[in-house]
């Protein structure tokens, strides 16, 4: 984990936990306190060790800042998934929302995709917990015990996009099998169908039910097919490109760019432009002063900064 100026110039944060770092898991995301100017919080997620494979974890420590050295201190886990696993998916994405109130964490399936329909797996969800990891009272099943008290969201596959609109919509996105890469508008209690139906098929070429099959379960409001390994999500609302404002940007993994999702008056999205930036974009940032960042997947991945010319 690194702090990066503005010009690019990096210290390491020193005292980041071990993480489990196979695969597709490792350090996964990390967001600010909606109070860091007072509090200096940090939150962040990753694949912590444990019985030879390792569990999704969410954390907030605070961040010390002296002689040009950053460390973590007062590191508390806030969640943890069990059982442990050696698959992947952990998804591990955060978004706040607008009130600071609450935070709202993407769950993968583990790749053990029959959990994402378990009510009682930590696998395949997307929670809702008060900053302080405990689980609100309003939440769809708040007077129940475990995992169920935190859900929001259900029937998730592989999600590493998380981001509320301007209107205060929470969209997600996640990763399909041989095609259907979903964006979806979630909603409190929704049930988004994975396993049981996807607009993808397995990579085996065995079809899975097309979600226009079931309508008992939540249809994505946009879908890809072929993918674009859709990772990392955010919403345009600065001033340096103000024809993107109320966009969602979206990098691109398979895709190797960024995609800007418009909406209409309706509130549908639709793909309204796909950037090849050669590279595979893990995820994407909007700073205060409207450039757009975007950081690499793989060996020797960079961070970029985009501005307007």
């Amino acid at each position: 984990m690194f702090l990066v100026t503005q010009d690019g110039a990096r210290v390491p944060i020193e005292d980041v936990p071990e993480a489990y770092d196979h695969g597709q898991n490792g350090l996964l995301d990390v967001a600010i306190s909606p109070d860091f100017a007072r509090d200096s919080l940090l939150y962040f997620t990753r694949v912590a060790p444990e019985d030879g494979g390792g569990v999704l974890a969410l954390a907030r420590a605070r961040m010390e800042e002296s002689g040009g050295r950053a460390r973590l201190r007062d590191i508390e886990t806030l969640w943890r998934q069990l059982p442990s696993s050696r698959g992947g998916q952990p998804g591990g994405i955060m978004a706040f929302s607008p009130d600071g109130r609450h935070l709202f964490l993407a769950v993968g399936d583990r790749m053990e995709p029959g959990t994402a329909q378990d009510p009682d797996a930590a696998r395949g969800k997307i929670l809702r917990l008060n900053p302080d990891g405990s689980a609100p009272p309003d939440n769809p099943m708040a007077g129940q015990e475990g995992i169920r008290a935190l859900t929001w969201s259900t029937g998730h596959r592989n999600p590493y996009g998380l981001a509320f609109a301007p209107d205060g919509t929470l969209w997600e996105h996640e990763m399909g099998p041989r095609g259907g890469d979903e964006l979806n508008r979630i909603r409190r209690g929704g049930n988004y169908g994975w396993p049981e139906v996807s607009n993808g098929d397995q990579y085996s070429g065995w079809p899975i039910p097309r979600h226009a099959t079931c309508p008992e379960f939540d249809a994505p409001s946009l879908y890809w097919t072929p993918v674009i390994a859709p990772a990392g999500l955010a919403f345009y609302q600065g001033a340096a490109f103000p024809a993107w404002r109320g966009s969602a940007l979206i990098g691109g993994l398979r895709a190797e760019g960024l995609v800007r999702v418009a909406f209409g008056a309706d509130g549908k999205p639709r793909q309204a432009d796909r950037w090849p930036l050669g590279r595979r974009i893990r995820d994407v940032a909007v700073a205060p002063d409207g450039a757009v960042w975007v950081i690499e997947d793989g060996a020797g991945a960079g961070l970029m900064r985009l501005a307007a010319p």
